[in-house]
């Protein structure tokens, strides 16, 4: 006796052909052509205020002052870059000046983030909770709310037209930073201290030895975010300094604005020669800022 069988029934959607590995290939190829395309595209708008500063800076004085403005400059004048920086205004001076309080404001970060930072992450306390959640809540109090009161206290301790204001608060910590650093300490295992506690380290020593050679990354893009701040700030530096020769490079780019007429082509080529020293350390520190930046936050303890 024969049993008659019955094929399998087809569970494709009809209509719908299969695709094939070279189709599959193809369109994968497509996909990462128009990824790479959009990603071109996207950089070349973000990199179009700054090819605009480069030519600016070659331009002349009556290319500068042109109606419509050309984009291209007719001849390149690199003289530009000797007569902004030589000019009347000694930024010689104020690249020294930025310097140093850039250098001891970073020293002050770093100081005062690391400790509270490791006290948060791995020390124990029945208000740890609280204290850390009215750290964080510091970050949402505007900036413009606490310059009054700087500045009456910084008037009456007699540090107007010193560098005390812009170096001093950078000794007293900053939120943002102190989370960072204790986000990425609390990735670091719990074993490793536990194990160093029990040979007898202090906390001091367990801190120096082994969180802060753990947390490089960490700390490089600390460092960076708080070069980057201090290097460019404006506003606090407009509020305190009255000497000229006490100005840092963003005052004196705001004192190409003159009165009647403003030397942009001068001023962007002290801004491209000012902006130089942050380009080249983050594509130093490139690695290691952007490991730091991407394991800062894992976990959520």
């Amino acid at each position: 006796m024969l049993v008659e069988t019955k094929a399998a029934p087809d569970l494709r959607r009809p209509g719908r052909a299969t695709m094939t590995s070279g189709q599959a290939e193809r369109v994968r190829r497509a996909q990462r052509a128009g990824a790479y395309v959009l990603l071109i595209a996207a950089t070349g708008v973000f990199l179009l205020p700054f090819l605009w500063m480069v030519t600016t800076s070659l331009k002349s004085d009556a290319e500068n002052l042109a109606f419509p403005p050309e984009f291209l400059p007719s001849s390149f004048h690199f003289e530009n870059y000797a007569r902004g920086w030589s000019g009347s205004l000694p930024f010689t001076r104020f690249l020294v000046n930025t310097i140093v309080i850039t250098a001891l404001s970073m020293a002050g970060n770093l100081i005062s983030c690391v400790l509270p930072a490791y006290a948060f992450a791995r020390m124990r306390a029945r208000l740890g909770a609280f204290l850390f959640a009215l750290m964080l809540g510091t970050m949402m109090i505007p900036r413009e709310i606490t310059l009054v009161p700087k500045y009456i206290l910084f008037a009456k301790l007699g540090w107007v037209d010193t560098y005390l204001p812009l170096i001093v608060p950078e000794f007293f910590g900053v939120a943002l930073y102190i989370f960072l650093l204790r986000q990425f300490f609390t990735t670091i295992p719990q074993e490793l201290i536990d194990a160093a506690r029990i040979d007898g380290a202090s906390e001091w020593r367990i801190l120096w030895k082994i969180m802060l050679p753990l947390s490089k990354p960490a700390l490089a893009a600390i460092m960076l975010f708080s070069f980057v701040g201090n290097w460019n700030q404006y506003l606090e530096s407009v509020i305190y300094l009255r000497t000229t020769e006490k100005f840092t490079i963003p005052l004196g780019l705001g004192m190409f604005s003159g009165q009647y007429a403003t030397q942009y082509n001068q001023m962007m080529a002290v801004s491209i020669v000012a902006m130089m020293p942050i380009v080249v350390l983050f594509f130093i520190a490139q690695k290691t800022f952007i490991r730091g930046v991407t394991l800062t936050g894992i976990a959520g303890r």
